[in-house]
């Protein structure tokens, strides 16, 4: 294979010296060797910026950023600032990928496409067995495709880090500073930039699954920024994919529908009071059209409605019947 073309892989690091080690080796033990791998020290607090620059000694290929802490997305912002590859990859410095995933997502980045991605699996130890190269296949989608499946959470979804993105297709899309959930923001924006998107069934990504990640935390206010997202999607959408639009708002009234739900379960009145205010405003903004709810099966119509009567019932509802939590 051809490893003329560079491809800048970004790391962002934060309290993780466990996981380090084994995150960084499968970068550098990529069968495609033609690697830009920028790991940003974001000011942690434990012996990462230390593993990182002995990184730096053991491979040439790896550039390492000192910071402060500015949260991940800030991190990943420094990183694609001075990316110089034409390709880009994400990796969380607590997972580890397969030695042929940049290999095997290169391969399908013809002239017209500009993302690539791969499937993954959770795991919660080292020793995750990959796929073989051959066992696979895959689909070429257009990005109003790829944004349906994005919205209804199949393919294509808000995750960064088990794709391949042309640096070009980026462009200056930047993740938000400050946010715990950041790639909610990012992602469909990049969809929408794509000429042709692939999908590959090959897992080559091993998602870790330890209790001190941010989506593996108890439910607080930050995941609120989830609601936030999705209401600038539908800004997007409504300038260039119009006939999205049902399909996001009624994605959106589920969303709010789930936040209303795990607030009742896990917070304290208080908090409760600040989500069904933000919910609030957020289904007044976007509520569904009488088209919308006449799209839905059945049972969900009877829950669009019994929503628009007394949402805080509804969720409260769903909750005894355990739907959807």
């Amino acid at each position: 294979m051809n490893q003329s073309e560079l491809i800048s892989v970004i790391v962002p690091v934060y309290k993780v010296e466990a996981y380090l080690d084994r995150c960084v080796q499968s970068i550098v033990d990529q069968t495609y060797r033609n690697l830009e791998i920028i790991l940003v020290d974001d000011g942690s607090p434990d012996n990462c910026s230390a593993i990182c620059d002995a990184w730096t000694a053991k491979d040439s290929r790896i550039k390492v950023i000192h910071k402060k802490n500015g949260g991940s997305g800030q991190a990943r912002n420094v990183a694609l600032d001075i990316a110089e590859g034409q390709y880009v990859g994400f990796v969380d410095s607590d997972d580890y990928i397969a030695p042929h995933m940049y290999e095997h997502l290169l391969h399908f980045m013809t002239e017209n496409v500009d993302i690539v991605e791969c499937n993954y699996k959770e795991t919660s130890d080292d020793y995750m067995l990959f796929d073989e190269e051959n066992n696979w296949i895959y689909q070429e989608y257009t990005a109003r495709d790829a944004l349906s499946y994005h919205i209804n959470d199949t393919l294509f979804r808000q995750i960064i880090w088990n794709k391949l993105y042309r640096n070009q297709t980026i462009d200056n899309i930047r993740f938000p500073v400050g946010n715990r959930i950041d790639d909610e923001f990012w992602t469909y924006r990049v969809i929408a930039n794509a000429r042709k998107l692939v999908h590959t069934s090959c897992n080559m990504y091993a998602y870790r699954q330890q209790p001190e990640s941010v989506m593996h935390g108890s439910f607080s206010l930050h995941r609120l920024q989830a609601v936030d997202a999705k209401c600038q999607r539908l800004k997007l959408l409504q300038e260039r994919f119009p006939e999205l639009l049902s399909q996001a708002r009624i994605n959106l009234w589920y969303t709010c529908l789930y936040m209303g739900q795990m607030s009742l379960l896990h917070m304290r009145a208080d908090e409760q009071a600040k989500v069904f205010e933000k919910l609030y405003v957020t289904r007044k903004q976007y509520p569904l059209t009488n088209n919308d709810k006449r799209s839905l099966p059945l049972k969900q119509r009877v829950w669009a409605i019994l929503s628009d009567v007394s949402f805080v019932t509804a969720c409260k509802l769903r909750n005894c019947l355990k739907i959807g939590v």
